[in-house]
């Protein structure tokens, strides 16, 4: 069993990983654990959680930023700026279904992005500071906490995506916006995959600023409660903004998409639906299952989906236009194979997001890298955490 260990301020999360260094004890290091099952496991005696160093630092509605120690519950940072009116831009998802549970810092160290990530970018690019914990104990910091910032080296953006690989982040500052008014949705029932997509690149080559566009197929559409049974496949295009300009842009690209059933689904309702799509309630998972995420361009989604789906019986969804494909299926050596191989087809990534143990630790959980940028990512592991204690394995097998 693990032992866990759970300082609740930085400068002790600095002690414990210098006397983990100079031991060269390997740490498993972890907000409160809901991604545990994301990528290779960790072989670690001992888990470092930053569970306890929570708290919000600085919160500044005016000046668009908030600052909160790694270990602070999202659903506290979301209430927070709800009172102001404001939320996080990259609509980080809940992907293991733990409510109230996934931390700041576990969100920026996945650098998780939900649906409206196809308009407004990834949780790293709202990211304008961060304190962290190398893996020598060094307590560094990058960026600050003002929009316009050009310090230094920007360690925000290798950090963000890093799974802890690289340090253990004590403290993030975001950039926030003002929450729309209202939230409208364009629904196309009954397109496949291909005419699904194409009417989202047009939707999201239109004036009307697209801040999400998705394709589910009828089983996936008939998990989202807020659809109401809709029986067939829904192409789902949202706006949002002040009430006034979301039914005016709502109506237009209904119109311009030429879709004889075409609906408008209300704030409400379109509301539940992106929250749905956000955090997976589309997909069915077993505990047997693996679930999968196919980076592509847009116009490969179709294909790579209808690839999978031959392979082993694929269940998903698009997102991002086309260019996300979520897939569940058996959790074998070989449907993991089928998944690299439809990805590197289409000239994408993959990510092994949740599976069995075994597999995760028999396959490659990301794509191996070309010779040339391994070495520079051994080069920064070995400048930031020289010893390799801090989740080692994580990603790539013996690193």
């Amino acid at each position: 069993m693990t032992e866990v260990i759970a300082p609740a301020d930085e400068a002790a999360i600095a002690d414990v990983v210098a006397a983990a260094a100079a031991s060269r004890e390997p740490l498993l290091i972890c907000g409160n654990g809901t991604k545990l099952g994301m990528l290779r496991p960790v072989q670690a005696a001992r888990s470092l959680s930053t569970r306890n160093h929570r708290g919000v630092t600085l919160y500044s509605p005016n000046e668009l930023i908030i600052s909160a120690r790694a270990g602070t519950p999202l659903a506290e940072i979301e209430a927070t700026l709800a009172r102001s009116g404001q939320h996080i831009i990259a609509e980080p998802p809940d992907l293991f279904g733990a409510p109230g549970q996934q931390t700041l810092g576990g969100v920026i160290a996945t650098n998780l992005s939900g649906p409206r990530r196809v308009a407004w970018g990834a949780m790293r690019d709202h990211l304008l500071g961060i304190r962290a914990v190398t893996g020598s104990g060094e307590v560094i910091r990058s960026g600050g906490r003002v929009l316009k910032n050009v310090t230094g080296l920007d360690l925000c953006k290798l950090l963000a995506g890093s799974h802890g690989t690289l340090g253990v982040m004590t403290e993030v500052t975001l950039k926030v916006l003002p929450a729309p008014e209202a939230v409208g949705t364009v629904l196309l029932p009954g397109l496949d995959p291909v005419a699904g997509v194409a009417a989202l690149s047009a939707a999201l080559g239109s004036p009307y600023s697209i801040s999400g566009a998705a394709w589910l197929p009828p089983e996936a559409a008939g998990r989202v409660p807020a659809l109401g049974g809709l029986g067939r496949s829904a192409t789902l295009a949202r706006i949002e903004d002040f009430a006034a300009s979301v039914a005016y842009r709502t109506a237009r690209l209904r119109n311009e998409l030429h879709h004889n059933d075409a609906e408008l689904l209300d704030d409400a309702t379109s509301r539940a639906v992106w929250r749905a799509i956000r955090d997976l309630a589309p997909l069915r998972a077993d505990a047997a299952d693996a679930v999968w995420r196919v980076s592509v361009r847009p116009s490969a989604g179709p294909a790579v989906f209808q690839a999978l789906i031959e392979a082993f019986g694929a269940r998903g969804f698009l997102d991002w236009g086309g260019g996300l494909v979520w897939a569940v299926g058996p959790g074998t050596a070989a449907a993991h194979a089928a998944v690299e191989s439809a990805s590197r087809g289409a000239g994408g990534t993959w990510t092994l997001v949740r599976a069995a143990e075994p597999l995760r630790a028999a396959v490659d959980v990301v794509p191996p890298e070309p010779a040339t940028l391994a070495r520079i990512t051994r080069r920064v592991k070995a400048a930031l955490d020289p010893h390799s204690i801090l989740n080692p394995g994580r990603m790539y097998a013996g690193l």
